[in-house]
């Protein structure tokens, strides 16, 4: 199994729809400007599984990686583009699952992350004040 479809897909999806939304407006107009059906896409890709099988889907074909590099040489591909188009849908659904284990390992990583950066200041005053308690 080779990650680098679903790590590439997973930090567009993460730029996509988290990041670029929070980095001023120009993103959002942008999407406004866009005609309705690809704002509703937009809108229902917010789930890492849904758009990550489309995004391993894009990049497989633009890169020719494989997540699944078996499915290349797999007894699928006898069957001519059919075989081969059903050997694409089982790398991206692949892909569109590695990505949404990710994002949620991510998200459950940011929570006790999260909570430890806003403690800091508090953790560290308290250090200093120990360390000022104990000087001589």
């Amino acid at each position: 199994m080779d990650i680098t479809l679903p790590l590439t897909g997973l930090a567009l999806y993460i730029l996509i729809w988290e990041k670029l939304p929070e980095w001023g407006t120009w993103f959002t107009r942008g999407l406004t400007a866009l005609p309705a059906p690809l704002q509703t896409l937009y809108q229902q890709w917010t789930c890492p599984y849904c758009s990550g099988f489309w995004i391993g889907l894009a990049l497989h074909g633009i890169t020719g990686l494989w997540t699944l590099p078996r499915l290349a040489d797999s007894p699928l591909t006898a069957f001519g583009p059919a075989g081969l188009a059903a050997a694409w849908f089982l790398d991206a659904l692949t892909t569109g699952l590695l990505m949404a284990c990710g994002k949620v390992t991510l998200t459950a990583l940011q929570g006790p992350a999260m909570t430890a950066m806003v403690r800091r200041p508090a953790l560290m005053a308290e250090i200093a004040a120990q360390r000022a308690a104990k000087a001589p």
